[in-house]
C-alpha cells in the first residue's frame, strides 16, 4: 500500500507530536458538512436585512439621542452580521448555486460598502491562498524590526496606533477598504477588471441613496440633517470598520501564531490549520456572529457553510488534538496580545515589541 493510500484512509485522531496530514486529508473529514441549503441562506439574509433596516429607521424615528446612538451601534453590528453572509456567498458556500451566490453576496456587501469582486480577489485568492505568508498575505501582516525602522515618524505613529489594541477601525478603513477596495490605485491593485469598477459604482450608488434617504427623512421630520446622517450612516459604518478590523486581527494574531517568509517552510507547516485561531466567546456570542470565529474549519475548507462551521470546528479539534489554537476571549487577553504582538521575526519565529525585544515565542509547528 502506498503512502498516499495510507494517508487517505486516516480516520482516527492524529497523535500529538506527529505532523499534520495534508490538507486534502483534513478536508475529507469535513466533506459531509459541505452541503448547502438555498432556503436557509435566503431566510438568514432576509431576517438580517430587515433587522438592519429597522435599526437604521429607528435612528430617525426615536427622538432620544441616546436611543439613536444605541441603534446606530446596533446597526453597525448588523452590517457585520450581513457581511458574514456575503462572505460565505463570496466563497460559494452560502448556497449551491454560483449565480445566486453572486447576487446574494453583492446585496449582502452593500451595507458595508464592500465591492464584491475586489473582496473576492483580496480575500479568497490572496488571504486564503497565502495565509500568514509575508509578502503575499497583507491582512494584519506584522512588520519586521528592519521594516519598522525604515518608516517615517508619521508612519511609525500610525503603526503604533494600529497595534495598540485601539486601532482596528482605522486600520481596516484605511489599509483595507480605502487603499484596496474603494477605487484602488494601480499600485494597490495592479490587475484590473471591469467588475472592479462596476462593483465600486454599485456600492457608491448605494451610499448616495442611503445618505439621501436620511437627509430626506431628517427634513420631513424637522430633525438635524447632520445628526441624522451621523446616527444613520456614519456611526454604523465606523462601528462596522471596528468590528471587521477586530475580527480579522484576532483570527490570525496570537502570541502562539507564526508568520512565515519562506514559502516551502510555510507549506510544510500546514498553515490552513496552524495560523488560525478559534476564539471562544461567552454567552454564545459566537453564534450571534454567524460562527465566523470557528475560523480554523473555514480556512481548512471554505465550502463549509457558516451554519455548519461549529460542527466542522469540533471535528477538527477532535482529529487534531492540541494542534489547533483555541483561545477563550477576554478583553484582558486581547490587550495583552496587542501588547506582545507588535513586530515579528520570521527567522526566529517570535514576536517583538517596537524596540526589537522578544515578547513571545510562537509555536514551532511539526513540519509535514
Amino acid at each position: 500500500m502506498s503512502a498516499n493510500t495510507v494517508e487517505a484512509t486516516i480516520d482516527q485522531p492524529i497523535p500529538v507530536g506527529q505532523p499534520i496530514p495534508h490538507r486534502k486529508v483534513i478536508r475529507s473529514w469535513l466533506t459531509p458538512l459541505t452541503e448547502r441549503a438555498v432556503v436557509r441562506a435566503i431566510v438568514l439574509q432576509i431576517i438580517d436585512s430587515v433587522i438592519l433596516t429597522a435599526g437604521i429607521v429607528g435612528t430617525v424615528y426615536f427622538e432620544s439621542v441616546l436611543v439613536k446612538l444605541l441603534l446606530a451601534v446596533f446597526s453597525g453590528f448588523m452590517i457585520g452580521r450581513i457581511f458574514i453572509l456575503g462572505h460565505d456567498a463570496c466563497h460559494q458556500s452560502f448556497t449551491p448555486h454560483r449565480g445566486l451566490n453572486k447576487v446574494l453576496g453583492r446585496l449582502a456587501f452593500l451595507p458595508s460598502l464592500t465591492p464584491y469582486s475586489l473582496w473576492e480577489v483580496g480575500h479568497n485568492v490572496v488571504h486564503h491562498g497565502q495565509t500568514n505568508l509575508k509578502g503575499f498575505d497583507f491582512v494584519w501582516a506584522p512588520l519586521s524590526l528592519e521594516e519598522y525602522n525604515k518608516l517615517s515618524p508619521a508612519e511609525k505613529a500610525l503603526e503604533r496606533h494600529y497595534r495598540s489594541g485601539w486601532g482596528p477601525a482605522l486600520y481596516y478603513f484605511l489599509e483595507i477598504w480605502w487603499k484596496k477596495m474603494f477605487f484602488p490605485s494601480k499600485k494597490a491593485m495592479p490587475a484590473t477588471r471591469p467588475a472592479f469598477l462596476w462593483d465600486n459604482v454599485l456600492v457608491s450608488a448605494f451610499a448616495i441613496i442611503w445618505v439621501s434617504a436620511l437627509v430626506i427623512a431628517a427634513i420631513q421630520t424637522n430633525q438635524s440633517i447632520v445628526l441624522t446622517v451621523i446616527m444613520g450612516f456614519l456611526i454604523p459604518f465606523i462601528f462596522w470598520n471596528a468590528m471587521i478590523g477586530f475580527v480579522v486581527y484576532v483570527h490570525h494574531t496570537h502570541p502562539s501564531v507564526s508568520w512565515y517568509s519562506d514559502k516551502s517552510e510555510w507549506l510544510r507547516a500546514q498553515p490552513f490549520v496552524s495560523t488560525t485561531v478559534h476564539l471562544v466567546f461567552p454567552f454564545k456570542w459566537g453564534a450571534w456572529m454567524h460562527h465566523i470565529m470557528e475560523h480554523t474549519a473555514h480556512h481548512v475548507d471554505m465550502s463549509v457553510p457558516l451554519y455548519k462551521l461549529k460542527e466542522a470546528q469540533a471535528k477538527l479539534e477532535n482529529m487534531l488534538p492540541e494542534r489547533i489554537i483555541i483561545q477563550k476571549f477576554s478583553w484582558a487577553w486581547y490587550f495583552d496580545t496587542a501588547k506582545q504582538c507588535k513586530l515579528y521575526d520570521t527567522e526566529k519565529k517570535c514576536w517583538l515589541d517596537f524596540d526589537g525585544n522578544k515578547t513571545a515565542d510562537s509555536i514551532k509547528v511539526v513540519l509535514s
